[in-house]
C-alpha cells in the first residue's frame, strides 16, 4: 500500500469517505448545513467546517471509521451534542466530525446492582426519564442537554457534585475505540479492583484525544425520599460565600449550594421571570434525603445563614416550583448574555480548595472593577467551583480586555493551589494554563501517552495538551 502521508490532505479524506459511503452509505454527510452544526461548540468563537460528518450507530462504526482515518492519517473529532465550552469539538482542517448522537441504547440495566451500561449517545435527561420507574437515577448534572459520552470525556461535574461527586467517581468502566479502530473494554460492573492500571480514568477526561468512549457503565443511586430547595439572599457576596464554606466545613449534607452575585440574580430575575426575589447575592439550595434528615440538614443551614447576616429562607415547595428555580440556575449564562444581546460574552471556569474560596471571589471581584468590564459571578461553591461571565464588546479591543480579565482570574485560582477549569476542561480554551498548573513534568508524561496511544496524532488534535515550546504543530 502506498505511504498515505504522501497524498494531498484532501485526497486522504476523500479516499475515507470513498470507503465509507460503500459501508455506511445513509450515515456521512457532506452537506453545509450540517458540516456547519459540527463546526463548534458553545461559548467560543474558534470554528472550522470539517470535510465530513459521519453518524455512528454502533462500536463497530466507530471503529471502521478510525481504521480508516488511521491508515489514511485523517484527523477525527468525536462529537455528542456539541455543548462543550473550551472549543473541545471545533475540528481541525480536512477532519471528520464523528457525530454519535445516534447511539442512544441502554445496553445494561442492573437496579438490584445500582448500575447501567448505556451507548455514549444517551443524554443524562434521557436516561433518567427511562428509569424513573425503578425508583434509581443518575446524578451528576452538569446542567446542559449533555451525552454522558462527552461527559465521560470531559469529566463533567455540576450542581450536585458536592454531594454525589464528578464523573470521574461515577464511571465504573468503558468501551473505548483505540486510534486504530481497536476496541477495548476498560473496568467493569464492580465497585473496587486492584488489578492492572486504572484505565478508565485515563480516558475520563481525556477529550477524546486518546480513544473515543462507546459505551460507559455507570453508578445508580435511590431517588431520595425527601427533597426540599430554597433560596437564602444576602446583603453582601462575603456573607453568602462565608455561609456556603461553613456548610461544607460543618458537614451538612447538602445536595447543592449555589452562589449567583448581585449581578447575575438581576439577569436571572429578569430572564427567568424571578419576580419574588431581588437583585442581590443569593445562595440556591437544594437537600434531600429521609424527612429528618432533610429537616436537621435545613435547621442546620439556617442557622449559619442567619448567622451570617442571611435574609431569610424562600422555600420551594413542591416540585414544578423546585424545576423553575433550577431551571433557572441553569439558564444563568443565557441570562447573562440577554443583558447586553450584542456584547461578546465568555464563561470562565476555576477551582481552589474550598477554605480559599472567599479570598479568590473577593481577589476576582477587585480584578472586576479594575478591568471596567461587566461581569456575573455565578458557580458550585459548595466544591470550591465557580464561573464569571464577562461580557465586553465585540470588538479587537474588546477580546483584549476579556481575555486579559480572565487571565488574571486563572493566575489568582492557580497562586491559590486550584486549578484553571473544574468542569469546562482544556480544549483549546485553556491550553496556555496547563504547563503553570502541572509543570513540564507532567506535561512531557502525557504527551508520552499521547504519542503511544495515537502515534499519527489523529485523534481530536491540538486540544487538551499544549504544543510542546519549538516543535511543529
Amino acid at each position: 500500500m502506498p505511504d498515505a502521508s504522501i497524498a494531498s490532505p484532501a485526497a486522504r479524506v476523500e479516499q475515507v469517505l470513498s470507503a465509507l459511503r460503500k459501508t455506511l452509505p445513509q450515515q456521512v454527510s457532506t452537506v453545509t448545513s450540517v458540516r456547519e452544526e459540527h463546526s463548534h461548540g458553545e461559548a467560543m468563537d474558534a470554528a472550522q467546517l470539517p470535510e465530513a460528518v459521519v453518524f455512528a450507530q454502533s462500536t463497530d462504526d466507530v471503529s471502521r471509521v478510525l481504521s480508516l482515518c488511521h491508515v489514511h492519517h485523517v484527523p477525527v473529532v468525536a462529537f455528542g451534542a456539541g455543548t462543550s465550552v473550551e472549543g473541545h469539538v471545533t475540528p481541525p482542517e480536512h477532519a471528520i466530525s464523528l457525530d454519535l448522537s445516534r447511539m442512544t441504547d441502554i445496553v445494561q440495566f442492573n437496579p438490584e446492582d445500582l448500575d447501567c451500561r448505556v451507548q455514549a449517545g444517551l443524554t443524562r435527561q434521557e436516561l433518567n426519564s427511562r428509569i424513573r420507574d425503578s425508583g434509581l437515577f443518575f446524578p451528576v448534572d452538569p446542567g446542559g442537554e449533555a451525552t454522558l459520552g462527552g461527559m465521560c470525556a470531559t469529566r463533567a461535574s455540576g450542581t450536585a457534585a458536592v454531594k454525589y461527586g464528578t464523573m470521574k467517581e461515577n464511571v465504573l468502566g468503558l468501551t473505548v475505540v483505540l486510534a486504530s479502530g481497536e476496541i477495548i473494554r476498560t473496568g467493569g460492573r464492580v465497585r473496587k479492583s486492584s488489578t492492572g492500571y486504572d484505565l478508565t480514568s485515563l480516558f475520563i477526561g481525556s477529550e477524546g484525544t486518546l480513544g473515543v468512549i462507546t459505551e460507559a457503565q455507570l453508578r445508580l443511586y435511590g431517588l431520595p425520599e425527601a427533597v426540599a430547595a430554597a433560596v437564602c439572599q444576602f446583603e453582601t457576596v462575603d456573607e453568602a460565600v462565608r455561609t456556603a464554606v461553613e456548610v461544607i466545613q460543618y458537614g451538612i449534607p447538602v445536595a447543592r449550594v449555589e452562589l449567583a452575585d448581585e449581578v447575575q440574580m438581576a439577569a436571572c430575575i429578569a430572564y427567568s421571570h424571578l419576580d419574588e426575589l431581588r437583585p442581590l447575592p443569593t445562595l440556591f439550595f437544594e437537600f434531600t434525603g429521609g424527612p429528618a434528615a432533610v429537616r436537621e440538614q435545613v435547621e442546620a443551614t439556617e442557622s449559619l445563614a442567619r448567622e451570617n447576616g442571611g435574609l431569610g429562607f424562600d422555600w420551594a415547595d413542591t416540585p414544578e416550583e423546585r424545576t423553575r428555580l433550577w431551571k433557572a440556575r441553569h439558564n444563568a449564562y443565557w441570562a447573562a448574555r440577554a443583558i447586553e444581546p450584542t456584547a461578546l460574552v465568555i464563561s470562565t471556569d476555576c477551582i481552589v480548595p474550598i477554605s480559599r474560596l472567599a479570598e479568590l471571589i473577593d481577589g476576582v471581584r477587585h480584578d472586576i472593577r479594575e478591568s471596567g468590564l461587566r461581569a456575573a459571578m455565578v458557580g458550585h461553591v459548595g466544591d470550591g467551583n465557580f464561573h464569571t461571565l464577562i461580557l465586553t464588546e465585540n470588538t479587537s479591543e474588546g477580546r483584549k480586555r476579556l481575555l486579559d480579565l480572565d487571565r488574571k482570574i486563572v493566575a489568582r485560582a492557580l497562586a491559590l493551589d486550584g486549578s484553571c477549569s473544574g468542569e469546562h476542561g482544556v480544549g483549546l480554551g485553556k491550553l496556555e494554563f496547563l504547563e503553570t498548573e502541572h509543570g513540564a513534568g507532567a506535561l512531557n508524561v502525557m504527551r508520552t501517552i499521547k504519542k503511544a496511544m495515537d502515534p499519527l496524532n489523529i485523534l481530536n488534535p491540538g486540544k487538551l495538551i499544549p504544543q510542546e515550546k519549538g516543535t511543529c504543530p
